[in-house]
């Protein structure tokens, strides 16, 4: 388990890429998607650049609630913007005698455009802890990252690991991450002056190896990148970047 008091240090990278889709799972006939990337599609993407195996979801146990923490932050310069595209499909209840008379249906599905996401990384395990860090430094991955569905590969880059400092306080923060609800004083101590476009998403954030969703999460986000200026019931973390070239950043994880 990740310890608060022994949180010292965190990993920061970004991932971004042309479009992304993180299927919402009860639509069928047409495909929509996520605003954000549930915290169970970050775990894919960081597996797939550690080589976790993914036989039988193997990958999905070494990032329980107990063993990782897992931040999100968006973009000013790339607010949440979706698209709709019609895709043909392989109709795959047939079984043709040749590739002429392959059945195809026209889907529409619902895409996230010029996706990019900034993302803060614990783990209770430092051999996983500094792989990660060994390969977002080289720029390798074991398999491709891709941002909710293969088609929709993912580049990364590494921001770095930095000094992180646990805080409390009873008055208005900005936070620069994505935010539990849960976290939250009550919805009341939310600062709705600011300029901002709020949203609130039920997440998944925990699946076993047979990908059956564990817990899921009311997350909290301005669509436009912008902090959230509100009061928060547990402890939050500062980033000190300390690097000439960021301000340091208050955030939370999804767990």
């Amino acid at each position: 388990m990740v310890q608060e008091q022994n949180i010292k240090k965190v990993l920061v990278f970004d991932v971004w890429g042309d479009y992304a889709h993180f299927r919402i799972g009860y639509t069928t006939t047409s495909p929509l998607t996520f605003s954000i990337p549930p915290r169970t599609a970050l775990c894919g993407l960081i597996g797939a650049i550690l080589g976790l195996e993914k036989e039988n979801n193997e990958y999905l146990k070494n990032f329980t609630l107990k063993k990782a923490k897992i931040g999100l932050k968006l973009f000013k310069e790339n607010p949440v913007k979706k698209v709709t595209v019609s895709e043909n499909l392989i109709d795959t209840t047939t079984s043709p005698k040749s590739f002429y008379n392959i059945k195809r249906t026209r889907i529409r599905f619902e895409f996230l455009k010029d996706p990019r996401y900034r993302i803060y990384f614990l783990h209770s395990d430092s051999r996983i802890y500094n792989q990660l860090k060994k390969n977002l430094m080289e720029h390798k991955s074991v398999y491709t990252p891709c941002l909710g569905i293969s088609e929709h590969i993912a580049n990364f880059d590494f921001v770095g690991e930095f000094d992180i400092d646990i805080k409390k306080t009873n008055d208005k923060i900005p936070i620069h991450s994505a935010i539990p609800t849960e976290k939250l004083r009550d919805k009341k101590s939310i600062n709705f002056d600011s300029i901002g476009e709020y949203f609130s998403v039920r997440l998944p954030v925990e699946m076993d190896q047979e990908r059956v969703i564990k817990e899921y999460s009311d997350v909290l986000f301005e669509r436009n990148g912008n902090p959230i200026e509100l009061k928060i019931k547990e402890p939050y973390y500062e980033i000190n970047y300390n690097d000439g070239e960021h301000e340091n950043e208050n955030i939370v994880f999804i767990e």
